[in-house]
C-alpha cells in the first residue's frame, strides 16, 4: 500500500491516541491531530486547515462532529474514514449527502479486520439457516462507554439482516425485555444484549439458537491497538478512492 499522510479527528480520545501510536509500524505519517479543544498534534488549529494539508482523514470523535468534518474533507477534496460510533439515522444521511457531492467516505462500526471478517461469516449464516434459527448479539465493553448497543453489535446485526434479506430496522429489538414491559421473542427477530464493565476492549458474540443446536460466532479484542491498526489500513486503501460509500468489507476485498 501506498503511505498517506492521515489527519486524526478526536485525536485526544482512546482511539485518536492509539491511531497516532500505531502509526509508525504500518508505515503511515501523521499530519496532525485535533479534538474539541483545538490542535493535539501539529500547529492545525481545526478540521478545515487539518484537511487541506492531509491526503485522508480518519475520525474518532462525536456524532456532534460529523457535519463539519464532512464538510471539511469536501472541502478539500480528500477521502474520510469514519470510526465514530453512536451514529444516527440523520448523520448517515449526512454521509450519503456529502457522498452525492462528491466524498469518499469508508465508514464502519469497527475497524477491526477480524471483526469484519466476522460480519462476513455471520451474514453467510443467516442466509443459509432459516427463521427457526435465533439470532442474539451479546456485546461487553470498558466501564466508560456510552452508546449501547454498540456500533460492532449493530454492524453485525445488520449483516445478519442482510444475511435474511431483509433491514435492521424491520428485525432488530432492543425493548424485549426490561421495566414491566417483558415480551416473548418474536420469530425472525435479532435481540441484543449490552454489558458494561472493567477495561474490556470489546467482546462480541452472535449466537444462532434453534431447537438442540446452536452455533456461537464470536470475536475479542484484547487490546484497542487493533482497531487503530485496522483504522489506518482502511486509510492507506482509501488514499485516491473516488467518491462513494465504502466499508471495511471493501477493504478486506469482501
Amino acid at each position: 500500500m501506498n503511505m498517506a499522510a492521515i489527519g486524526i479527528l478526536g485525536a485526544n480520545g482512546r482511539m485518536g491516541r492509539a491511531i497516532a501510536d500505531a502509526a509508525p509500524e504500518i508505515g503511515a505519517s501523521i499530519t496532525g491531530g485535533i479534538d474539541v479543544q483545538g490542535a493535539v498534534i501539529g500547529p492545525y488549529a481545526n478540521a478545515a486547515a487539518l484537511a487541506k494539508a492531509s491526503e485522508v482523514l480518519v475520525d474518532f470523535s462525536a456524532p456532534a462532529a460529523l457535519a463539519g468534518h464532512l464538510d471539511a474533507a469536501l472541502a478539500a477534496g480528500v477521502p474520510i474514514v469514519i470510526g465514530t460510533t453512536g451514529l444516527k439515522p440523520e448523520h448517515h444521511a449526512q454521509i450519503d449527502s456529502a457522498v452525492a457531492r462528491g466524498l469518499a467516505v469508508l465508514q464502519t462500526g469497527n475497524t477491526s479486520l477480524g471483526v469484519n471478517l466476522l460480519a462476513h461469516l455471520v451474514r453467510e449464516a443467516a442466509a443459509r439457516l432459516g427463521d427457526e434459527w435465533d439470532i442474539e448479539i451479546v456485546e461487553m465493553h470498558h466501564r466508560h462507554k456510552v452508546d449501547a448497543p454498540s456500533g460492532t453489535a449493530l454492524l453485525l446485526g445488520a449483516a445478519a439482516a442482510a444475511g435474511r434479506a431483509s433491514t435492521p430496522e424491520a428485525l432488530n429489538r432492543f425493548d424485549r425485555i426490561g421495566h414491566g414491559v417483558d415480551k416473548p421473542r418474536e420469530t425472525g427477530t435479532i435481540g441484543y444484549a449490552s454489558l458494561r464493565g472493567g477495561s474490556v476492549a470489546g467482546d462480541h458474540m452472535v449466537v444462532l439458537a434453534t431447537d438442540n443446536e446452536r452455533i456461537e460466532l464470536g470475536h475479542r479484542a484484547e487490546n484497542r491497538a487493533i482497531f487503530a491498526r485496522g483504522a489506518l489500513k482502511a486509510c492507506l486503501w482509501m488514499k485516491g478512492k473516488p467518491a462513494g460509500r465504502y466499508s471495511m468489507g471493501d477493504v478486506l476485498g469482501l
